[in-house]
């Protein structure tokens, strides 16, 4: 109990002690640079990050929202990985065991519902749809990158009430005749 008392009663002479010191212009004190004063948000460190660990770029900019999103269209792209080559791999086993005219094989509810080139029509079906999705998982993958480098470079700006823009309809005349035309008025306040 005696201990947190005499924190208590040293508390507020700790945190003056410093305004008390800076306060004081003394020549042994010198200013330090602003790059030690303040850490940088370095837009490498979200890239590589983020390349990483998907996710992990937005979590170090302190965009926590975009997490959940990145993660579902990761998890939809899987599912959609996952039946596609599923699917792939049972029409294309179906239409080996067609080719070879096993009509009992592992796969016959497929083989006897479906004539050869059915089965190869859908096989190529399903692996053209295999590729595309693996393609937008690396569409995906490469736009959670990118999001988390540009989130870094614009981390530090600015952006003030003071910048707006009001964008209102005119009336304004043509030429030197008594004709009018409408138009939009644009400006920029900063």
């Amino acid at each position: 109990m005696k201990r947190y008392l005499t924190f208590l009663v040293l508390l507020p002479v700790i945190i003056c002690f410093p305004t008390r010191l800076s306060a004081q212009k003394d020549s042994t004190f010198t200013e330090l640079p602003d790059s030690i004063k303040e850490k940088q948000h370095s837009p490498t460190k979200a890239t590589l990050m983020s390349a990483c660990l998907p996710g992990l770029g937005q979590v170090y900019n302190k965009k926590y929202w975009k997490v959940p999103i990145i993660y579902a269209g990761f998890g939809v792209l899987t599912y959609f990985i996952y039946t596609n080559a599923d699917e792939y791999i049972n029409f294309k086993c179906a239409y080996i065991e067609s080719s070879y005219g096993n009509m009992n094989g592992n796969y016959s509810y497929l083989v006897q519902r479906y004539s050869k080139d059915e089965l190869l029509s859908a096989r190529e079906y399903y692996r053209r749809n295999l590729e595309i999705t693996c393609l937008l998982t690396a569409v995906w993958y490469a736009l959670n990158i990118l999001d988390a480098t540009v989130d870094a470079h614009l981390y530090t700006f600015n952006i003030t009430d003071k910048l707006t823009m009001k964008v209102e309809p005119k009336v304004l005349p043509v030429g030197k005749s008594f004709q009018y035309a409408g138009g939009l008025s644009f400006s920029l306040h900063f």
